[in-house]
């Protein structure tokens, strides 16, 4: 019985490789005719669980040094992980790591397969052998044509470092010492874990591999009746939310216990029916969208690099006729072996009707960091890495389809570039982050949204691994707004001629003069440019749309639209005759600031995130909505704008159902003095000093007749 110990440590040692660290001893069996031999008459199972200890270990609820031990837990570990109250939580549900809410840490939709590739011997040994003493050794047969392809993926070609004392028993077979096996697969998963992966994931599927279920909504799954031997077990199916998958581990059934207490005392014991709780990695790709103006304005953003950090939010504001730059980030899943690949990631970009693509100027770049600062690769759509298809929905709005072709998805999956440390487990692109740039220009008309509401620019994600047969998405979002000036015109006796009169616009925030194109059916100008000198910019005269019929006196206006948050100077250059020009330039500022207002949109994953939920065949309703799903309201708080005129507040204008859209102000021209009337209160002050100046006038004239009577 020397070596026994090394015999019945068989198969929970092979479980080296598994998340669950366990340890390769046994002890001596107290009584050495108990339990010693195993029973060829019985068969046996495996039983799996599935937990989420990402998220598990996050909470503060596990502890990763636990060791299984083959029997089923449910005090240890079931109850802790399979329960339905997440900890720290009172009304059934907790928030996971990646912000969605999800009852227990069960991992529904897992799909394990399994593959008997070894009958196990016991063996017994005596002098004939070349052995001194009597003992048993428990090996395993792996037939030499079948098992060629397993022996090879772990560097034991043609049965070397098998245990020769057995070579007479079966001229078929290759005869194992556990610990060899052990040693084998995990350096071989060290050395290249991707390589030896693929390589027995492969072997799985041509050999019969046997599925079996999906993990349930407690994340179980189990195989009965199985003959006894050495089985393979793959990971060959994973939700996107398993980043990372277990490495293919063996399982002797039957197999010993360890650590064992009371009746199970480790090492003494054959366990014919096993629970395993092997761990994965969680976490989703993450989605991204910002934006910054293209232009280097002062206060906007701070450079003109391509640096992620360099200006780029959630939201902006813009002139329109201005250039943005558009980047979205995203951090490609894991990916470990085939079953990992990725089939499909596009993304649907919408612009609203206010916005226009620049065709042809998509960018692809990869990072090994989130921060996006150490490239590994760069695409342009002339490398056939990806295609850009560009349409316009039902409602007008432009829409951008980015989707990675299958020499694309290659390089994803399996370029061998991008880590070059080969104890590294990625492959391919995996973990990396993808920044995806282009540009757009806000249009100069009146599909632009103007004020509060602003312009949504929507992004949706869509991917899918090689296993699965169910699609993913992400949404994200970003706003633009853009604002305008609203200026009534009129002369102190209602008579002068606007088509005399000139303004110019200067934007002081970023030393720019206003460019703008006339709409002559509207009445209004909409900014197209920035220029820097006067001589360039638009003469603004004061019009009458078309569109209005004028009634009552002549109120002519200069409205001008697409003007970022700014601070403003209105000069006016040019009146008509007899009309004395505004002695000081009238200043307008427009402000942004941040609301409590969420983005009316929600980040949800409609086939992924969700399966791990027991809700999970509830979740759709008639209408295809999620039916009382975890959902996360993206966090992207909207703007709000005010505005001043020469520092008196003003109650912006709407324009077309959007608050804060316009500052107005108006301006009069008298004759013999100048009177700018601006702001709310402009009126009135008018009013007031044309009533002091009559009676002034009425008293002079008074004193003097009365001194001519004399």
């Amino acid at each position: 019985m020397k070596n026994f110990k090394k015999a019945i440590a068989l198969c929970l040692s092979l479980m080296l490789i598994l998340s669950f660290p366990v340890s390769a001893s046994a002890v001596e069996p107290n009584d050495p005719t108990e339990n010693v031999l195993i029973d060829e008459a019985r068969t046996g199972s495996l039983t799996i669980y599935k937990y989420d200890i990402t998220n598990a270990e996050k909470d503060g609820v596990w502890d990763s040094s636990y060791v299984s031990t083959g029997r089923y837990d449910e005090e240890g570990v079931n109850n802790i992980l399979g329960g339905s109250v997440r900890a720290g939580d009172n009304d059934n549900q907790s928030d996971l790591g990646n912000g969605e809410a999800s009852y227990g840490y069960a991992i529904m939709g897992v799909e394990f397969s399994y593959l008997r590739i070894a009958d196990i011997v016991q063996f017994t040994e005596s002098t004939a052998d070349n052995r001194t003493d009597n003992h048993v050794e428990v090996l395993y047969g792996i037939d030499k044509v079948k098992g060629a392809d397993f022996l090879k993926a772990l560097g034991l070609e043609n049965g070397d470092k098998r245990y020769t004392n057995a070579d007479h028993l079966n001229a078929n077979q290759y005869f194992y010492q556990s610990d060899v096996l052990i040693d084998a697969l995990a350096a071989g998963l060290e050395a290249n874990s991707t390589t030896v992966k693929n390589a027995l994931e492969a072997y799985m599927a041509a050999n019969g591999g046997v599925a079996m279920p999906l993990t349930d909504s407690y994340g179980k799954t189990e195989a009965k009746n199985l003959d006894l031997g050495l089985y393979l077990l793959v990971e060959t199916k994973v939700p996107e939310m398993v980043t990372s998958t277990t490495d293919p581990f063996l399982v002797s059934v039957p197999m010993t216990t360890i650590n064992g207490t009371n009746a199970d005392n480790g090492g003494t014991t054959w366990i014919y029916d096993i629970t395993l709780y092997p761990k994965n990695l969680t976490g989703i790709p993450t989605l991204e969208k910002t934006l910054r103006e293209n232009k280097n304005d002062t206060g906007k953003h701070n450079g003109s690099t391509s640096n992620i950090t360099d200006g780029y939010a959630h939201t902006g504001t813009a002139s329109a006729g201005d250039v943005l730059d558009y980047q979205i980030i995203s951090t490609l899943p894991t990916i470990t072996s085939e079953s990992t690949y990725l089939s499909c990631y596009t993304f649907v970009d919408t612009l609203s009707k206010g916005l226009t693509y620049t065709k042809g100027d998509v960018v692809l770049e990869f990072f090994t960091d989130a921060a996006c600062t150490d490239k590994v690769a760069s695409w342009k759509e002339t490398d056939g890495k990806f295609s850009v298809a560009y349409n316009t929905s039902s409602e007008g709005e432009g829409v951008m389809t980015i989707e990675m072709t299958e020499e694309g998805l290659a390089e994803i999956n399996t370029s061998k570039a991008v880590y070059a440390d080969a104890s590294m487990v990625n492959t391919g692109y995996s973990d990396c982050t993808v920044r995806i740039t282009y540009t757009a220009k806000m249009d100069s008309d009146n599909s632009v949204v103007f004020g509060d509401i602003g312009n949504d620019n929507k992004v949706v994600l869509t991917w899918k691994r090689t296993s699965d047969n169910y699609y993913d998405t992400l949404v994200d979002d970003a706003h633009v707004f853009t604002y305008g000036i609203d200026l009534t015109k009129k002369f102190s006796d209602g008579k002068g001629n606007f088509a005399y009169v000139q303004f110019v616009i200067k934007n002081d925030t970023d030393n720019y003069f206003v460019k703008a194109a006339l709409n002559a059916e509207e009445g209004i100008y909409y900014v197209t440019e920035h220029v820097a000198n006067a001589d360039e910019a638009t003469l603004f005269t004061p019009v009458t749309p078309v569109a209005v019929p004028k009634s009552g006196e002549a109120q002519n206006k200069i409205i001008v639209k697409g003007l970022e948050d700014d601070t403003y100077t209105i000069t006016e250059i040019r009146t008509d005759n007899g009309y004395v020009l505004l002695k000081d330039d009238i200043e307008v500022v427009i402000s942004q600031a941040e609301t409590t207002e969420l983005c009316d949109i929600y980040e949800s994953d409609v086939l992924g995130l969700i399966q791990n939920d027991p809700r999970y065949a509830e979740i759709i309703n008639d209408t295809g909505d999620l039916k009382n799903m975890p959902q996360k309201h993206l966090e992207h708080h909207l703007l709000t704008a005010s505005a001043t005129v020469d520092g008196n507040k003003v109650t912006m204008l709407v324009d077309n159902g959007s608050e804060n859209a316009e500052a107005p102000l108006t301006v009069v021209n008298t004759r013999g003095f100048d009177l700018p009337e601006t702001g709310d209160n402009g009126t009135l002050m008018f009013t007031v000093f044309g009533i002091l100046i009559m009676a002034g006038a009425a008293g002079i004239l008074y004193i003097a007749t009365r001194k001519k009577n004399a």
